[in-house]
């Protein structure tokens, strides 16, 4: 195999090997700690099943936040060398986020991200903002790791897909197995989502999934919580 072959092959597999580490639930961030307002929709009933959690999860990943955190990382791994650019982003992804508890679990778990991923040392670490949220330091980190924005689409989606059926499992319940099947279910969906999302722009930004913001501002009133979201 020639040289710039073998050179080509190794970086995407670091590309691949980075990628699979930032998006695993195992990577310090936090997010377990955060419902984004499904605690609401289990509380009140809204969700009480498999089918029921796999219909929010899917409302959410085609019309609702996640939707719009994913189009952030995807413009933000396209401009992970545009300070200016990531620091608009920034203050974007957060006056996209109504409610309050949610605007506090992005600015976290980011914050979080962006300490744990300074294992990986990077100019793009000194482009990013103070308050940086969660999907423009991982868009930003995978840009700079020379990660596609479809992949890092796909693993934005997939690993908002797999915490909120950790928590779906933890409150309903529904049991792993059932978790499971939600998740190979949501594949075909993710995959699209991602092919699509990953040439969005920000007049793509918007959503109608009103019931999950309106569960994530209900959350602070809940009488009993578990999740800080």
């Amino acid at each position: 195999m020639p040289a710039d072959m073998t050179t080509n092959t190794m970086a995407n597999s670091l590309a691949l090997q980075r990628l699979l580490i930032w998006a695993s639930p195992a990577f310090p961030v936090g997010t377990f700690a955060y419902s984004g307002g499904l605690e609401t929709a289990i509380a009140d009933g809204t969700v009480r099943d498999p089918a029921a959690t796999q219909d929010w999860i899917e409302g959410n990943l085609r019309h609702g936040a996640a939707r719009n955190d994913a189009i952030l990382a995807v413009l933000a791994c396209r401009s992970q060398n545009d300070q200016t650019q990531l620091h608009d982003l920034a203050d974007l992804c957060l006056a996209l986020t109504p409610a309050r508890q949610r605007h506090e679990e992005l600015l976290v778990t980011g914050r979080a991200f962006v300490q744990a991923a300074a294992a990986w040392p990077d100019p793009v670490h000194g482009r990013l903002p103070d308050a940086c949220p969660y999907p423009i330091a991982f868009g930003a980190m995978a840009g700079a790791a020379a990660i596609t924005p479809a992949d890092t689409a796909l693993a934005f989606l997939t690993a908002t897909s797999q915490a909120q059926i950790s928590v779906a499992v933890r409150l309903v319940p529904i049991g792993q197995t059932h978790g499971l099947a939600i998740l190979a279910a949501l594949e075909l969906i993710i995959a699209g989502l991602a092919e699509t999302l990953a040439n969005a722009d920000e007049d793509d930004l918007g959503t109608i999934a009103y019931a999950t913001d309106i569960a994530a501002m209900n959350h602070e009133n809940l009488l009993t919580r578990i999740f800080r979201s």
